[in-house]
């Protein structure tokens, strides 16, 4: 490679915007248009049920990945995805303006979940296939926090301007289909600078040739995966650890901004995107920063059940404030910052512990997968029932019964086997980040 074009595809250049892209396009059909359901009048059985639906294509991603090996590049398959990504969001906007839109509406964000799955697999192929071992680890720092710059914009920012337009004299539809030109412009501008910056990504060395080759690789990986020591007690650990955070992850918007006359706080969109997208991620962010450091120092045999207490117990803050209903804008905050430290100090623990103890072996990238696979199949089943469930009971009771629903958890922790070494070495560099894992608000 010439020196020019070295230069040109510093990762830099294309590591920041394409791990932004991916949680932009993964934050905004999978939780904001929870917020966006609800705005336009939805329920929160239904508005909670639609949303975490989209969360499938992310956590059945490993079953087509090696089919995206298979066929061109890596590049190809990321700027083809993110330019349908960026037309599909164009496309609900102008299907709002048609009578029942809605029926179009859902199909396409099914599909573009899919098509924003595939981006994920090929945007993690060009990033381990690019980069080498002491690269990876360089710029690991630097994908995390763009990604997490993804929710920040989509929970945060956009939110807060659709309750800027709203209360400017738009109605709801209107807004939110400002929003989705937004997104849809910002994705299609990020794959036409990846078409610039972004190199094509290597094969990967077991790459398949054929369906049938692909077929088989992916049932040696589930057969393999089945073989490991104490693989139930790590499956229950991977599905489980996260239930709180899947019960919460669509009620606590909701919570903020229904009605007194509902149990709610009554906050606008403004005031959500926030101290819920901003102030909220931002403590996630603090959280997971200072929960590695607390790992790296400790190991995480040592303090996993540690880590498991910080996901769950500060969920106490939640009924705290339903039973108090605060107008304080001030206690509002500490309350969901206190939330969402202590989730972002915690959950940094599942992600090693999948690293470290479930991912080793034949198929180590594949293996990680799995287990992420089994963290979304958690947030999409209690996704779907959170919002039928807080209708059924109230905010007060269903609040009480996410902190019951959080045993489980600490019982899959506690029981949780180490079988890998457990010491201050990094995570393997040769896993790719997975889209599906990073914490959303």
């Amino acid at each position: 490679m010439s020196t020019t074009t070295a230069r040109t595809r510093h990762p830099l250049l294309w590591v920041p915007s394409g791990y932004f892209t991916m949680a932009l396009g993964y934050t905004m059909l999978t939780s904001v248009t929870a917020i966006m359901f609800k705005n336009l009048g939805m329920d929160n059985g239904r508005a909670a049920a639609y949303s975490s639906m989209l969360i499938l294509a992310y956590t059945i991603k490993p079953l087509f990945a090696p089919i995206v090996e298979m066929y061109r590049t890596k590049k190809f398959f990321v700027l083809c995805a993110q330019v349908l990504v960026g037309l599909g969001f164009a496309g609900a906007a102008l299907a709002m303006g048609l009578p029942d839109y809605m029926t179009l509406m859902l199909p396409l964000f099914w599909l573009m979940s899919f098509v924003g799955a595939t981006q994920d697999i090929a945007s993690d192929g060009v990033y381990v296939t690019s980069l080498d071992t002491r690269a990876q680890s360089l710029y690991c720092g630097v994908q995390s926090l763009s990604w997490n710059i993804g929710p920040i914009i989509a929970s945060g920012l956009l939110v807060y301007v659709s309750g800027r337009l709203h209360t400017g004299g738009m109605s709801w539809m209107e807004a939110w289909r400002v929003i989705f030109f937004i997104v849809g412009g910002v994705t299609v501008l990020m794959a036409l600078w990846h078409a610039r910056v972004m190199p094509e990504g290597a094969r990967a060395e077991n790459t398949p040739t054929s369906l049938r080759g692909a077929g088989g690789i992916l049932w040696d990986s589930f057969v393999t995966f089945f073989q490991k020591r104490d693989v139930w007690k790590m499956i229950a650990f991977a599905f489980l650890f996260r239930t709180s955070i899947g019960l919460l992850e669509k009620i606590g918007p909701f919570f903020m901004v229904d009605a007194a006359a509902k149990g709610g706080l009554g906050m606008s969109n403004e005031q959500l995107g926030i101290v819920y997208g901003t102030y909220g991620l931002a403590a996630v962010l603090l959280g997971s920063l200072l929960g590695g450091i607390f790992v790296a120092r400790r190991g995480l045999k040592r303090v996993l059940f540690v880590l498991c207490c910080a996901v769950n117990i500060p969920n106490l803050t939640f009924l705290a404030m339903a039973i108090a209903l605060p107008s304080s804008m001030l206690v509002i905050t500490a309350g969901v910052v206190i939330e969402k430290f202590f989730y972002g100090f915690g959950a940094v623990g599942f992600m090693i512990y999948l690293m470290q103890q479930l991912a080793p072996g034949k198929y180590a990238t594949t293996h990680y997968a799995f287990g992420t696979g089994l963290m979304g199949l958690c947030n999409m089943v209690t996704g779907v029932v959170s919002g039928h469930l807080q209708e059924m009971m109230g905010y007060v009771s269903y609040f009480v019964f996410v902190m019951v629903a959080t045993i489980p958890s600490f019982l899959a922790t506690w029981f949780a086997p180490f079988h890998q070494a457990d010491g201050m070495d990094p995570a393997p560099a040769a896993l790719p980040p997975d889209a599906s894992s990073r914490p959303v608000a």
